[in-house]
Formats: C-alpha cells, sequence, structure tokens
C-alpha cells in the first residue's frame, strides 16, 4: 500500500470516529487520495454515477424500505401480534416468546433490522411493560435481539448490499438466508424459554380457541408477502428488484384497500420517513463506490492475494479471524459502513482461498448483525432506547445473553457451511 493510502485510510477512520457522517468522511477521504496522487477530481462523480448506474439490483433497497414502511403504518404489526400470541403466547414468558415469533414472520416482509425494531418490537415491548411481569431491560433486550433476525431471512437490504460489492447472486443470498435466519430465532426462543423458568416469569395470556380462525383470517394477506415474494423470486417470476416493486405494491394496497388504515397522511409521512432512510443508504453506497475504485487502483486485492500465498491459512482459520475481527469493529461501525468499505477488503482473500461466496456473505450479515446489539455502538439498543424510554444501561446489563446465543449460532455456520449452503443448492446453486 502506497503512503498516500494509508493517510487516506487514517483520515476515514479519524473522521468517522470524530463524529463526521460515515459518507462525508468517505467523500473526504477519497477527494484528498485523488488530489494527493495527482488524479482527475472528476474521477469522483463519474465513478460513483457509473457505479450507482449499473447496479439495478440497488433499486431493490428503496422498495423494500418502502414496504416496511407501509407495514408499520397500516396495523400489521397488531395484526401479526395477534396471531403469533396465539400461537404462542401461553407460554412461560409468552410476550417474549411472541416478540421473537413476530420478527420471524416480519423478517420476511421488511428486511430491516430497524424496521422490524420500530414496528413490532416497539409493540410487544410496549405491552411487556404495561403487564409489568417482566422487566423492563429484559423486554427491550428481546426486542432488540429478536430485529436482527429482520434482514436474514429474505428479503435481506444488508445482502442486497453484499451482492452489489461482490457480485453474487441476490436470489442464492436470501435462499442461504433462511435456515440460519431460522436457527437464530428458534436459539432466541430457547434461551427466553430458560430465564423465564430460572427467573419464573409467569405465563403468557392465551387466546381462546375460538378465536384463532378469525385472528388467523385478520393475518392471512400479511402472511402472503413472504410466500409471494419467494415465489416471484424462485419461481423464475421476477428478478429480485422486480420483486421489491411488488412487494411495495402489494403492501400498499393491503394498507389503502384491504385494512384501510393508511390515511393520505400517513401515506405522505411514510413515503418521507422511506426516502430520508434510502436517502442515507445511497450517500454511503456513493462513498463506497469511490473508496473501491481507490482500492482497485492501488491493486490491494492482488496484494493480498499474494500475501496469502505465501501463508499457510486455512479457509477455517480464516473465516474465524475474519468474523473476530468483524465482531470487533461491530462495536463501533454501522452494518451498511462494514458491508460497503470493510467487507470488499476481504473478498479477494476469500475467492483465493475457495470460500464460497454465498456462505462468505450470509455468515459476514449474520455477524454485522450481531453487532447491531453490541455495546457501547448498539444502533438496536439505541433504537429501543428511544422509543421506550427504557434507560440504555438496563438492555445493556440484559443483552449479553442473547448476544452470546447468537455467536454460538453464528459459529454453528461457519463450522458447518451446509447450514447456509443447503437451501440454495437445493434450488440449482452450484457453488
Amino acid at each position: 500500500m502506497s503512503v498516500i493510502f494509508i493517510l487516506t485510510l487514517v483520515a476515514f477512520f479519524s473522521l468517522a470516529l470524530l463524529g463526521m457522517p460515515v459518507a462525508f468522511a468517505m467523500f473526504v477521504a477519497s477527494i484528498g487520495y485523488l488530489v494527493a496522487s495527482g488524479r482527475d477530481v472528476g474521477l469522483f462523480s463519474e465513478q460513483i454515477l457509473n457505479g450507482l448506474y449499473d447496479s439495478f439490483v440497488l433499486l431493490a433497497v428503496p422498495l423494500f424500505i418502502l414496504a416496511a414502511n407501509i407495514m408499520n403504518a397500516s396495523g400489521v404489526s397488531d395484526r401479526l401480534f395477534m396471531f403469533c400470541q396465539a400461537l404462542v403466547g401461553r407460554f412461560r414468558g409468552g410476550l417474549a416468546q411472541v416478540d421473537i415469533l413476530v420478527s420471524i414472520i416480519f423478517s420476511g416482509m421488511s428486511g430491516s433490522a430497524i424496521a422490524d425494531a420500530a414496528g413490532p418490537g416497539k409493540l410487544v415491548t410496549q405491552m411487556m411493560i404495561k403487564q409489568g411481569r417482566i422487566p423492563p431491560g429484559f423486554a427491550a433486550s428481546v426486542a432488540a435481539s429478536s430485529a436482527t433476525i429482520g434482514p436474514i431471512i429474505p428479503p435481506s437490504i444488508p445482502m442486497v448490499i453484499y451482492a452489489v460489492v461482490s457480485d453474487t447472486s441476490v436470489g442464492y443470498l436470501f435462499l442461504g438466508g433462511v435456515i440460519p435466519g431460522l436457527i437464530m430465532g428458534l436459539a432466541q426462543m430457547g434461551l427466553v424459554g430458560f430465564v423465564a423458568r430460572k427467573r419464573n416469569f409467569p405465563r403468557g395470556e392465551g387466546i381462546p380457541l375460538s378465536e384463532i380462525p378469525r385472528t388467523t383470517y385478520r393475518a392471512f394477506p400479511a402472511l402472503l408477502m413472504p410466500v409471494i415474494l419467494l415465489y416471484c423470486i424462485y419461481g423464475g417470476a421476477t428478478t429480485p428488484t422486480e420483486a421489491a416493486a411488488i412487494a411495495a405494491a402489494y403492501a400498499l394496497v393491503l394498507a389503502v384497500l384491504f385494512y384501510r388504515e393508511l390515511s393520505w397522511k400517513e401515506g405522505f409521512k411514510v413515503l418521507v420517513e422511506s426516502s430520508k432512510a434510502t436517502s442515507v443508504v445511497a450517500l454511503l453506497i456513493a462513498g463506497a463506490m469511490i473508496f473501491n475504485y481507490i482500492v482497485a487502483s492501488e491493486r490491494l486485492p492482488e496484494q493480498v492475494g499474494r500475501l496469502l500465498d505465501g501463508l499457510d491459512v486455512s479457509p477455517l482459520v480464516f473465516l474465524l479471524l475474519v468474523n473476530l475481527l468483524f465482531l470487533v469493529l461491530g462495536c463501533l461501525f454501522d452494518a451498511t459502513t462494514m458491508l460497503l468499505v470493510l467487507v470488499p477488503l476481504f473478498l479477494p482473500a476469500a475467492r483465493a482461498l475457495g470460500i464460497d461466496l454465498v456462505h462468505f456473505g450470509v455468515v459476514i450479515v449474520v455477524n454485522i448483525m450481531i453487532g447491531l446489539i453490541t455495546p457501547p455502538y448498539g444502533v438496536l439498543l439505541f433504537v429501543m432506547s428511544g422509543l421506550t424510554g427504557i434507560a440504555l444501561r438496563d438492555i445493556i446489563r440484559e443483552i449479553w445473553a442473547f448476544i452470546g446465543i447468537l455467536v454460538a449460532a453464528l459459529l454453528l455456520m461457519i463450522f458447518v457451511p451446509e447450514v447456509v449452503l443447503w437451501l440454495p443448492r437445493y434450488f440449482g446453486y452450484k457453488g
């Protein structure tokens, strides 16, 4: 690496740690690199525009964001809650179990951890607090932890971004996330059941059997969305981007015509919030485009490949070291930054070692999701604290057990690649 590139990295991380928005830190560091290396500053806009216009799959990001926000605004969370309460609400610590099950189902609609936390997570946490039977810190920890499933079970916004930087099939990445997402959910439900018995949480209030058909009927249209998405993508009817457009359209039809709970005012608010979230992601992607150009111009991938040729590093050791690094960095940086800036640095090494990029991608996304609940950064911890008014220290005190169980699930995915790859291979993946 040249001295200029090293200084560019130092400038980027320094500006980010000092509080400058990550996208702007990438812009400043990249422009500094172009000026210092004598390159045309016009390359800055050229690389960004070429990268954005050449990536049709990126259109899926704002569409999935819009679909999730429409679902949250149209009362879908309430209906899913009632459906899940009918299934698991009567167990010990029932509302916590309901929270996790709702997250598993809602993840098939949103693709976003924050959307999950802001919708079903907030709703169920408030109900647990209102009951007064489960400690508020534990209630918020369940919601934050279960929200990490959102970007693992398809659809998944982080996997779309990973597909762009790694040139990997979005469809196979989505399939690869199904079993890991279910494992994460079941592991959390097992932990909640253990804690509920140990701390003597009361049993939840189940729904009478006579109410189950009506509850299922009310939730059924929302439950169809994951089925429609999976059929569109894996039935060969649409691309993932077109499926995202169908998801947004279906969510709008449900909200306006079926549930009739989306007013013009709420609809405008949904569009504004979706635009804001999309703008944040778009700026990060734009910064990553020019940053990745700089990495390529420094011939960093070739250098990493030559370095690995001289080292006796097994694929498993490499995966463990990379995941350890990402777990540490996940305490400091947000998910999109790590996907766009850090993942491309390790992709050449993964290819050189023969690591399957679908396996690598799913494992990395799971790792990054764990970072969303890891102190001190832990975006989901701040989200749940802000939404519910629960003290951050109370949430952090309860979150460690959930982090431990999710790390155990991550290790299972690393040591047993078939956990990730079995379903994609069943649908024809040759990797």
